[in-house]
């Protein structure tokens, strides 16, 4: 795992306090998302597709704050659209850093070298750069070409100047694990603090439908990558059972209240992925109106094809608490590459009612012992 020993501390004593207190759901992750606009238009994001006027809308500084402090969670990831194109991010930046939150600037990298200058090195400030694959993939995937090796100067220039650097990859349909590997190596020897890793989520409104992978060639990837990462260093920015769901070992349902996201519209039902479910005005309202018994993978087929870390790497911290020792086992030998997969976790979606929703629901995670 990548993560410096005080943010995994810091972590770790937020999750001890929710545990003592007996909160049953809690953020672990803030989603503050201050604007949808984006420089790129990417084959696979669901986000950009807005009208103008929408695109034209900023969270304000008190706006963001304000969340962080609603919120309470301890880390905050700033996504996008492109979060560089917002003229006061650095005021916003400044002031969840004030509060001792860590937090994950998540950008395209293609304003980086210009915005830098705007930024602190700090231990809580870490810029995540978006990049799906060496050049030739990465740049595909994005629509532009050049976006690679400008992203790569910016990682560079950030590193030499002190800033902690993470990579957000997202994998599409087409990945192969050899490739994927020299990535991984290619990124390692860059000098970056870890990787993000996750399958595509598939979008509704994404313009290329055909790039996301679905089902269990998902897993059969992911067990590709890991079988030929033992021995090359890669780090990841995931707890390890996580990355062993990924590769088909955890039955695990999502715990969207875990990753909360907060944009220009209020805070999004149910989690960051789903656009169209509707809004809450508060976060209190968020976690207590939003009826989480009818989303998750084996609840609602808007979610039957997801597996990303925004959904599911809840859940595994949630395993890793309740079962150390298998965390602790899994940490020491890495995700499982061989052998049976966790079968599939059986549709509900002949419950559902008029509306889509669930009229039966079933457990919110279940996690396999």
């Amino acid at each position: 795992m990548s993560v410096p020993l005080r943010q995994q501390l810091s972590v770790a004593r937020y999750l001890l306090t929710q545990k003592i207190k007996g909160v049953k759901r809690y953020p672990l992750v803030l989603m503050l998302e201050p604007l949808f606009q984006c420089n790129l238009a990417c084959a696979g994001c669901g986000k950009i597709d807005y009208p103008e006027e929408i695109l034209q809308k900023r969270l304000s500084v008190e706006e963001c704050l304000d969340a962080v402090d609603e919120c309470d969670a301890p880390i905050v990831s700033i996504p996008g659209g492109e979060p560089l194109l917002h003229k006061e991010l650095p005021q916003i930046v400044e002031g969840i850093i004030k509060r001792k939150k860590f937090v994950y600037l998540c950008t395209n990298a293609l304003l980086l070298k210009k915005r830098m200058g705007d930024y602190v090195p700090s231990p809580y400030l870490t810029f995540s750069v978006h990049l799906d694959g060496n050049r030739d993939r990465h740049d595909e995937m994005v629509c532009q070409e050049g976006v690679f090796d400008r992203a790569v100067e910016a990682i560079k220039m950030a590193l030499d100047r002190g800033f902690r650097v993470n990579i957000n990859c997202t994998l599409f349909d087409g990945e192969k694990p050899d490739e994927v590997a020299e990535f991984l190596d290619y990124v390692t020897s860059l000098g970056v603090e870890g990787v993000t890793i996750s399958p595509g989520f598939s979008y509704d409104h994404a313009p290329q439908q055909e790039v996301f992978i679905k089902g269990k060639p998902i897993k059969e990837l992911f067990r590709g990558i890991f079988s030929l990462g033992k021995g090359r260093g890669w780090k990841f920015n995931h707890s390890t059972l996580y990355l062993d769901f990924l590769a088909g070992n955890q039955r695990y349902n999502c715990t969207p209240w875990g990753n909360p996201t907060r944009n220009v519209f209020g805070w999004q039902k149910p989690c960051y992925l789903l656009v169209d479910e509707g809004y809450a005005e508060s976060f209190t309202e968020l976690m207590e109106e939003t009826a989480w018994e009818n989303y998750g993978s084996s609840k609602n087929p808007k979610c039957s094809n997801c597996m990303a870390h925004c959904g599911y790497e809840s859940t595994a911290v949630e395993d890793m608490l309740a079962h150390p020792v298998k965390a602790l086992l899994t940490s020491i030998r890495g995700p499982r590459t061989s052998g049976e997969m966790i079968p599939e976790v059986k549709p509900e979606y002949d419950n559902l009612g008029p509306t889509g929703s669930v009229v039966k629901p079933i457990l919110e995670f279940e996690i396999t012992k």
